[in-house]
This record gives C-alpha cells, sequence and structure tokens, in this order.
C-alpha cells in the first residue's frame, strides 16, 4: 500500500512541484492551500503523513498541528517555514511535529526525512501491535503452588519501580512474567520492549540497546534509536542478560544508577525513564565467581528476584496448560477441538519435560497438525502421544506407563471381591516404588512411609523377589 502524504501551503507552485516530485518517488499525494483545507482532507483521506507550512493566513500551521495531533494523534508531521527560528522549531516538536525544515526545501534531505518518518511510524506501528498482543497473551496458566506464588508477588511488585531478575531454565515461560509485571504496572499503556542478549552478535548489542549517531560506523547512515529509547516510559526485558559482555554489563549498571545513556558515536546524553525486567537460565551467582558477570550489576537487578520452576517439578500444571494449548492449536490451525483422554493426561504428567513448557506447548502443535481427518474431534489416547516422543528417551517410560497401565485393568478384572482389588493394588504399587528406586529397598521404604522390615515381608508374599 502506497504511503499517502498531505501537503498543506498557501503556495501553489510549492504544491505543484512538491506534489510531482512526490509522485515520481511513488507516494500517494494531496494537496491544500488552508488549513481549514486540509484539516477536512485529513478526515476524508486519512494520510499517514503531513508537510505543514507554518506561515499560512486565516490559520497558520502551528494551529494546525494542534489540531492535527487532537484529532489525529498517529499522523507524522513534519513542519516547514522560509522564516524559522530555534523557537518555533522547539514549538512545533513540543506539539508533536516529527521534525522542522527550512524553505527553500533541499529536496533531497526532504524525502531522506519522509523516508526516516516513515520508517519511525512503522516501528511505532509494530510496537503498538506487540503491546496489544502482549495484552491478549497475560495469562499464567497453573495451579501449583509455585506459580501461585509468582501469581502472588507479581500482584505486590507490578506496582513499584523495583528491578527484577527472574531466574529459570529455558521455556519455563519467564517472559511470561516479565508482561505480566508489565501489564499490571502503571506502566502498562507505554511500550513493552523485549531483548534477547543471547541473540544478538556482541559487536551488536551496544547499537542495538542504546542506539547510534549516523556515520558511527560503516554502514550507520542515519540515526538509530535504540531499546532504552523505544522503551521510554515503559518495560524493557533483557533477556538472557547472563550473556551479555562485561563491557555491556557496565554500560547497563550506569543507566540503572543514573538513567540516562549516550548512543553509540555521540556525546550527548539522554535521559529516560524506563523499568528494566531482567531474565536469565544462568547462575549468575556462579558466573560472578567465574568473573563473567558483575557483582555490582547482579545486586542492582535482583532488589525483587523470582524464581520459575521446571515443569516436571510443577507437574499438576500439564492439565491446565496442556488443555490452554489444545484450544489454542485447534483455533490457529483452524481444526475441530479435540481434549486428551484421562489416561493421556498422566501419561503427561510422566515425562520429565527437558524443554519445560515450550517442549509441551510444541507436542500439542505437532499433534494438532499431524491429526488426520479421521481423528478431528476424537480424544487423544496414549498410544497418539507415544510417536511424538523421541524413541530413545520415551521408550521405558512408555514401557512402565504401558505396564501401570496393564496393571489398573488387570485390577478391575481380576477383583472379586473388595480384598481382592486392595491386594492387588498394594501389589502394583510396591512394584511401582521399587522400579523408580531402582530396587533400594530404604528408598523404597520411605517412599511408602512403612518399615524396612515389613517392606521385606510383603516383597515375599507377593512374590516380588524375582523381579529384583
Amino acid at each position: 500500500m502506497k504511503t499517502k502524504i498531505l501537503i498543506i501551503d498557501d503556495e501553489i507552485s510549492i504544491l505543484k512541484s512538491l506534489r510531482g516530485v512526490l509522485e515520481d518517488e511513488g507516494y500517494t499525494v494531496f494537496t491544500a492551500e488552508t488549513g481549514e483545507t486540509g484539516l477536512k482532507l485529513i478526515e476524508v483521506e486519512s494520510p499517514q503523513m503531513v508537510l505543514l507550512d507554518i506561515w499560512m493566513e486565516e490559520m497558520d500551521g502551528i494551529e494546525v498541528l494542534s489540531q492535527i495531533k487532537k484529532s489525529f494523534p498517529s499522523t507524522t508531521v513534519i513542519m516547514m517555514s522560509g522564516h524559522g527560528t530555534i523557537e518555533t522549531a522547539v514549538r512545533s516538536t513540543k506539539l508533536g511535529a516529527y521534525d522542522f525544515i527550512e524553505k527553500p526545501l533541499s529536496l533531497e534531505k526532504l524525502l531522506i526525512l519522509i523516508k526516516n518518518a516513515s520508517a519511525t511510524q512503522t516501528l511505532t506501528q509494530e510496537n503498538q501491535a506487540l503491546k496489544n498482543q502482549v495484552k491478549k497473551t497475560q495469562v499464567m496458566i497453573g495451579k501449583s503452588s509455585a506459580i501461585q506464588q509468582i501469581k502472588e508477588l507479581v500482584q505486590r511488585v507490578a506496582p513499584t519501580m523495583g528491578s527484577v531478575l527472574i531466574s529459570g531454565p529455558n521455556g519455563t515461560g519467564k517472559e511470561l512474567v516479565a508482561q505480566h509485571i508489565h501489564a499490571l504496572s502503571p506502566r502498562k499503556n507505554q511500550p513493552f520492549i523485549e531483548v534477547n542478549c543471547a541473540a544478538i552478535p556482541e559487536d551488536l548489542i551496544e547499537s542495538e540497546l542504546f542506539g547510534h549517531e549516523k556515520g558511527a560506523f560503516t554502514g550507520a547512515t542515519r540515526l538509530k534509536k535504540g531499546k532504552f529509547d523505544l522503551a521510554h516510559g515503559g518495560t524493557l526485558f533483557l533477556d538472557e542478560i547472563g550473556d551479555m559482555s562485561l563491557k555491556t554489563q557496565a554500560k547497563i549498571l550506569r543507566i540503572l544508577q543514573e538513567q540516562k545513556f549516550e548512543r553509540v558515536g555521540g556525546n550527548e546524553t539522554i535521559a529516560v525513564d524506563v523499568r528494566v525486567v531482567a531474565a536469565t537460565n544462568k547462575n549468575l551467582k556462579d558466573e560472578i565467581q567465574a568473573g563473567n558477570f558483575r557483582e555490582d550489576l547482579y545486586y542492582r537487578l535482583n532488589v525483587i528476584p523470582f524464581v520459575v520452576p521446571p515443569l516436571k517439578d510443577r507437574k499438576d500444571d500439564i492439565p491446565l496448560l496442556a488443555e490452554h494449548f489444545l484450544e489454542k492449536a485447534a483455533i490457529a490451525y483452524q481444526h475441530p477441538r479435540r481434549a486428551f483422554s484421562k489416561d493421556a493426561v498422566e501419561f503427561l504428567k510422566t515425562h520429565h519435560w527437558p524443554g519445560n513448557v515450550r517442549e509441551l506447548k510444541n507436542l500439542i502443535e505437532r499433534i494438532i497438525i499431524l491429526t488426520q481427518p479421521d481423528d478431528f474431534g476424537k480424544p487423544i489416547k496414549t498410544h497418539d502421544l507415544y510417536s511424538h516422543f523421541e524413541s530413545d528417551l520415551s521408550q521405558p517410560q512408555i514401557k512402565a506407563f504401558d505396564q501401570k497401565l496393564k496393571a489398573k485393568q488387570k485390577i478391575k478384572n481380576e477383583s472379586k471381591t473388595l480384598k481382592d482389588a486392595k491386594q492387588m493394588f498394594e501389589r502394583e504399587l510396591i512394584l511401582q516404588y521399587l522400579r523408580e528406586n531402582e530396587w533400594n529397598i530404604s528408598k523404597t521404604a520411605q517412599k511408602l512411609q512403612i518399615e524396612r522390615s515389613y517392606l521385606h515381608r510383603k516383597i515375599k508374599h507377593y512374590g516380588l523377589e524375582s523381579e529384583g
């Protein structure tokens, strides 16, 4: 879609010449000789950008600018004037103008300015879209005590300005905790900017965080705002901060202390209002001992620590997470809704989940994508899950779970009386714990909360000695 540009100027010659140049550059151009006409055209045509002359009769450019920003705040306005002063430029900027250019116009400078303004507008729109997406996904799924504690801590911490450090293995949802903190904070309507410190090359991380001036290095053809600039008034999420170089750590520490920074290649000190939330999958105390992380930065960040445990330590959350991801995947891929059988959910809870919540999400997406039309809407059973786990890792798990299912079915089929059922259940439970503890009698007795001597008698009574 072509960018629409409205030119408001009372000099007809300028309107004609600018229109011709901009149309040759591929823009859709509208013109107006007065401020009143221009405001009406904005209502009808909704241009993304306005080139606005300051000195016009009846309604001058400053008044038009004020009206535009009041009624159409997302419209980018570039001011033009043949009698420009610093005071006028400052006033225009304070009212929301993107920039100020003097007449006679340099067409080369104007085209560069329009291009830069368009790029900035695109970034702003993308940022808003991300903010809206964040608001839609601010759901922390789980009923385990660990998740409940995190939710309670978020409620207490979000309204404050305290720095937050979130630790936990990859895939546990550290970024979701950060999003949740932002969404419940007074900054919720301001930007939430995420930076993956591990994904940015070392020679680019400073430019990414702090921005750079034009000519700061080869390829720096224009000024670029960094993530701290973009996060002004909001929250900056520094993911995997343990992978950041010591040099960059020193600059982050300075910003946290002073709320000021300098762009790469620049001398101007820029003040920002940013809340930093950091996350890491590393033990930063070990990194400090190894000389890889600054101790002063650690204590500056670790005002309020969050620890997100691995999924294997909060298996009570698996049924709720599985249901949540099933619903999302079915909607995303336009498949009929499916559900897990009770045994399938129990099987999911036996898995170690080295990839944590992300692994569970990916597994469910894979199941939905690969569902055959004949199985649409049918329950997902244990045998449907087996093929989706890595065979080398899952075979012992699958075998043990199958044995457990067979034992349950055996109890159901063979139990004639309540006494039979109790004995059958007792035998299978003892066998299960013996296998889990690799036939260590002391550990098994402790797990079952019985004496070792009593366990020995039960093993002999049920003939389990041969299986050991």
